[in-house]
């Protein structure tokens, strides 16, 4: 179990909520710890194996989706390790991605094809999600006629806030936003449709996209139960909350408890931490086919 990485000799680049990232010359090490975050604070109690897992559903991704959009990997190899790192390759071994240093677009691209979560709540108190209008009468969990486009900000720490596209478009340029809208419907397309094929429904995901020789590519994670509400077709039902195979279950379990969302979090009991693992390694071989 990896909570922390302190790889001595290679220059810390910055530490994210899950992952620790290092510079390597023109290039980065993206190091995928156990560490979990739930309402953008980062838990004390780490899930075993957590970051083996979404470095493996995000490996499977990129290559999955390479003909949709670039994407900033450049090995995963432990065997392609520079020499600086050879005396890591026990705590990296299947949790760390060598990939192209990029400028990083500042906003998380959440694409929502089902009515859940923070957009449920926004939509029952105006019809509304991020401030795109939506019909009257929509129930819990049910399935939007068109996916939704929501960004966000992204906070180094504390919470992201949602934007509207047009916040986003003054931001960054239309062009460029536009183009970020249009390559997330795509993914999020192709990559639904190939997970309902596995029993799992994509209801919701975020992706982060970067510029690297002009272009846009998709860096960061990816589809993982992380950064995804995935919800198991053969139990769906609109009209209520879903199972789910991501974190929302640590979710649940943290609003149960009556903490105000303010750091520190409260420690998880070991049969939370055992049953969210297990979610996380049944992802893996759904969408994957493989086994941890």
């Amino acid at each position: 179990m990896i909570n922390k990485t302190d790889l001595r000799g290679v220059k810390l680049f910055k530490k994210g909520k899950v992952r620790d990232v290092y510079q390597l010359d023109d290039k980065l090490l993206i190091v995928a710890t156990d560490r979990i975050s739930c309402f953008d604070v980062v838990l004390g109690t780490p899930i075993p194996d957590k970051g083996k897992i979404l470095t493996k559903i995000s490996l499977f991704w990129f290559s999955f989706l390479k003909e949709v959009v670039e994407n900033h990997l450049v090995s995963a190899d432990i065997g392609g390790l520079p020499s600086c790192l050879h005396k890591y390759e026990g705590i990296l071994r299947d949790r760390f991605m060598i990939v192209k240093k990029c400028e990083v677009v500042p906003f998380e691209c959440v694409v929502r094809g089902y009515i859940s979560g923070s957009g449920w709540k926004e939509y029952k108190t105006g019809n509304s999600i991020c401030g795109q209008r939506l019909p009257p009468g929509l129930r819990e969990s049910q399935k939007l006629e068109q996916p939704l486009f929501t960004p966000a900000t992204k906070a180094e720490a504390g919470h992201d806030e949602n934007v509207s596209f047009q916040y986003m478009k003054d931001k960054i340029g239309a062009e460029l936003a536009d183009k970020i809208k249009n390559i997330s419907f795509a993914i999020y397309e192709k990559a639904a449709l190939y997970a309902q094929g596995k029993g799992i429904i994509i209801a919701d995901t975020k992706f982060e996209f970067g510029i690297y020789n002009g272009k846009v590519i998709l860096v960061d994670e990816v589809l993982t139960p992380d950064s995804s509400r995935f919800w198991p077709k053969d139990d769906f039902a609109v009209g209520r909350p879903q199972a789910s195979f991501d974190k929302q279950f640590v979710r649940d379990y943290l609003e149960s408890t009556g903490w105000n969302k303010q750091p520190p979090a409260p420690s998880l009991p070991s049969e939370i931490v055992d049953k969210t693992k297990e979610k996380y390694r049944e992802v893996l071989r759904l969408l994957a086919g493989q086994n941890l």
